[in-house]
């Protein structure tokens, strides 16, 4: 068996037990580095009444705590489904190398999740999005930025 579906496996296998488990979601993740395992994650949006609790956050979120870093390089995120709008933008930041799944997003919205509607709702313009958008430009707002941006020990990421 190719290293790719041995892994991908094992986010299908925490996809199982996450959608039985009353948990979350049917959904699982895998980072792997070197070939070896570095974390797990599996949906618990219901378990921890987040909306953010999805299992790729989760997998990233204890690689970074284990790795000792908020960068992950070198990584493969495995998901058993194609990450959504805020998981796709988390592997993005914590800047993983590869993305390897194994559902579409037109399946997880087959079965109820909204994931192709938030791809749609990125693609418009702020205001025509669902959510009120406004833009309220206020004195002095900018300060924090500029003075972030003037330290020289600031940590860039």
């Amino acid at each position: 068996m190719h290293p790719d579906d041995q892994f991908l496996a094992r986010a299908v296998e925490l996809a199982a037990k996450a959608g039985s488990s009353g948990q979350g979601g049917p959904f699982g993740a895998v980072i792997v580095r070197d070939g070896a395992i570095v974390a797990e994650g599996w949906n618990r949006v219901v378990a921890m009444n987040d909306p953010t609790a999805h299992a790729e956050i989760g997998a990233i979120r204890t690689a970074c705590s284990l790795l000792a870093s908020f960068h992950l390089d070198g990584c493969t995120l495995y998901a058993s489904s194609e990450p959504c709008p805020m998981c796709l933008s988390a592997a993005y930041w914590a800047r993983i190398e590869r993305i390897v799944f194994a559902n579409r997003r037109a399946e997880a919205a087959a079965i109820g999740f909204c994931d192709d509607a938030l791809y749609h709702e990125l693609q418009c313009d702020a205001a025509a999005r669902r959510i009120v958008m406004e833009h309220r430009p206020l004195p002095g707002a900018a300060d924090p930025l500029t003075a972030w941006a003037a330290d020289p020990a600031r940590i860039v990421y």
